[in-house]
């Protein structure tokens, strides 16, 4: 039996999500972003979210409307401004929300270790700059390495292409970015698929994300953005 639900709404699939929660949100810009899950996010209400994504929103929809709702206390992403970030901009330089920026790189591996169960590890990314500050430097083979540790998430948001009632899943191209990472970093993983097919419709070949990481999905109709925000 799968342990996977396959919901009729994502107001179900977002049910239960916690003030305080950090929620890992798939998504390379707005390229797998889950649009439909961001919206019912916001109209369940969770505050006080740490939200690890790529970037910190784009235009006015997805994660920017998340930020523009309140929800967020905390971001970490790789990369925080974009020609139209302007939501989140704005509430950074009020003092609104806090920011960690985490090498792209290093933001995969620290939420793949998480999902591998890896206590910790030593990269070079980052020795010397800012961002290495506080942490442990170790000397490996004559070179430097800082200390990392894993992202964990109490929750993953990610959009795939199709799923089976199983729960495996299939992603389209460039839309997979870090949805098979967040999948095995998070407690719960809720995921909005343009489409779910019978058992056996999927090529077990072309599985990447098994089921034993997923929780709940939800078929939703594919949406398309512009970068501002039009569909």
């Amino acid at each position: 039996m799968s342990r996977t639900a396959v919901l009729d709404s994502t107001d179900e699939a977002v049910a239960g999500i916690e003030d305080g929660s950090t929620v890992l949100v798939g998504g390379f810009g707005l390229a797998g972003m889950p649009f439909d899950l961001i919206d019912a996010l916001i109209r369940q209400g969770a505050k006080d979210l740490t939200i690890v994504s790529n970037n910190a929103g784009n235009g006015d929809v997805g994660l920017a409307a998340l930020l523009a709702a309140g929800r967020v206390r905390k971001v970490l992403c790789s990369f925080p401004r974009q020609v139209d970030s302007y939501v989140f901009d704005a509430l950074y330089r009020e003092g609104k929300i806090e920011l960690e920026v985490v090498p792209q790189g290093n933001l995969a591996e620290r939420m793949r270790a998480a999902g591998a169960g890896i206590g910790a590890f030593y990269c070079p990314t980052a020795v010397g700059t800012p961002l290495a500050e506080g942490k442990e430097v170790r000397t490996i083979d004559g070179r430097d390495y800082l200390l990392e540790y894993p992202i964990k998430g109490d929750y993953a948001l990610i959009a795939a292409h199709r799923a089976d009632p199983m729960g495996n899943l299939v992603y389209r191209k460039t839309a997979r970015n870090f949805g098979p990472v967040m999948a095995t970093a998070a407690t719960t993983t809720v995921v909005q698929v343009d489409e779910v097919v019978p058992l056996g419709g999927l090529d077990p070949e072309a599985v990447v994300t098994p089921s034993i990481y997923v929780d709940r999905i939800v078929p939703v109709e594919t949406r398309h953005y512009t970068v501002q925000g039009a569909r």
